[in-house]
């Protein structure tokens, strides 16, 4: 009877002690695992991050424009005739209208793009001259460049385009930065004003490029995919410096009028802009390349293009026929929180701020018929 009492107390104690090591095993696994299943997943980079939306809510695609527009803001350097042949055909697939390439050059270039363009296809196209450089350093500079611009004029060129460089990597012989104001070039200015020819003029890159590259700046992505965009203070001027030069071009050419470009730069500060439309009424501005900067502010921007509609064009900047969709998608419609096309301009998604048609029809094409001379205002609704 004992031995019985024995060997079941042995065995129930053995129980005990095999369900108490099972405990044990398991919760010394338990904290083992998690790191392991945690290394097994691994953490995606900014680039490689790219979470699709759940929110489900009304989308509206456009393909064509609702009326036809001009782009004032493009770039086709020596075209050749097949290659415009194309353009006019994806033009007419999204009802642009008239194309004005900004990057006509001057002199025989020029005279070369106009004919390519223009003697093909009169009606489509529109050719701005560029400044040469090579006798910058030759007394008497900016008269020559106002006499070569004249000459563009008579030669076809219909406006005159400024690029990026000027104010902040073109420089004198002697190392002096050219500033943006710079008196030489008055006479370049004043003649515009006299050949009644709009200048359009990159001064500046987005603010974010002056800041320092860390990652609290919201424009990392694009930094990091092109670092020669950062505009770092021990190479160039700061950007306040540059707006304050250019803002006193503006002042200083007061029957001059410019088009600054990217919405000069201040589509982070709709404000500001305004403030400068209020004291400069010579100056405009176009939308290329920072749809993603209105896009996340609709209610602003739908405001302001309501307020200052009468200075601000269309524009796209790199051409891709495919990716106009987006601006007409954000002029013309109410969507909500859609991708914008180029991630790197935008870590974030983007919303309509649908326009009123009146006010759609100055941005698409009116004030640039007001501005541009020589495009025939009968190809465009009233």
């Amino acid at each position: 009877m004992k031995s019985r009492r024995s060997i079941t107390l042995v065995t129930l104690l053995g129980m005990i002690l095999i369900g108490m090591l099972v405990v044990r095993t398991r919760a010394a696994k338990t904290p083992q695992s998690a790191p392991a299943a945690q290394k097994n997943q691994q953490t995606p980079t900014i680039e490689e991050y790219q979470p699709k939306s759940t929110l489900v809510t009304k989308e509206h695609k456009i393909e064509r424009a609702k009326f036809p527009f001009i782009d004032i803001h493009s770039h086709h350097w020596n075209p050749t005739a097949e290659e415009v042949d194309r353009l006019v055909k994806e033009m007419d697939t999204i009802n642009l209208r008239v194309m004005v390439n900004l990057s006509g050059g001057t002199g025989e270039q020029l005279k070369n793009t106009v004919a390519v363009m223009k003697g093909r296809y009169p009606d489509r196209f529109v050719v701005f001259s560029n400044m040469s450089y090579d006798d910058l350093n030759t007394p008497g500079f900016g008269k020559r460049v106002a006499a070569r611009l004249e000459q563009d004029v008579k030669n076809g060129a219909q406006g005159l385009k400024i690029f990026k460089d000027f104010g902040m990597e073109l420089k004198y012989a002697n190392g002096q930065r050219v500033h943006v104001d710079d008196p030489e070039f008055d006479a370049v200015f004043e003649k515009c004003a006299e050949l009644k020819i709009p200048v359009l003029i990159h001064v500046a890159e987005p603010s974010a490029f002056f800041d320092p590259w860390d990652y609290h700046n919201e424009r990392w992505l694009e930094l990091k995919q092109f670092p020669g965009r950062a505009r770092p203070p021990e190479k160039y001027p700061p950007f306040e410096t540059l707006m304050t030069e250019r803002n006193h071009l503006f002042a200083k050419h007061p029957k001059t009028n410019f088009i600054a470009a990217h919405l000069g730069f201040h589509g982070n500060d709709l404000e500001r802009l305004g403030r400068l439309f209020d004291s400069l009424p010579n100056v405009y501005v176009d939308i290329a390349a920072v749809l993603a900067e209105l896009g996340r502010q609709p209610y602003s921007a739908h405001d302001f293009l309501v307020k200052y509609q009468d200075r601000v064009l269309m524009g796209k900047d790199i051409y891709d026929v495919n990716e106009y969709k987006w601006y007409f998608r954000a002029l013309e419609t109410r969507d909500e929180y859609f991708e914008y096309y180029r991630s790197r301009h935008a870590f974030w998604r983007i919303y309509g701020f649908q326009v009123p048609d009146e006010v759609l029809k100055k941005v698409y094409y009116k004030n640039a018929l007001k501005l541009v001379p020589g495009i025939d205002a009968k190809a465009f609704p009233e």
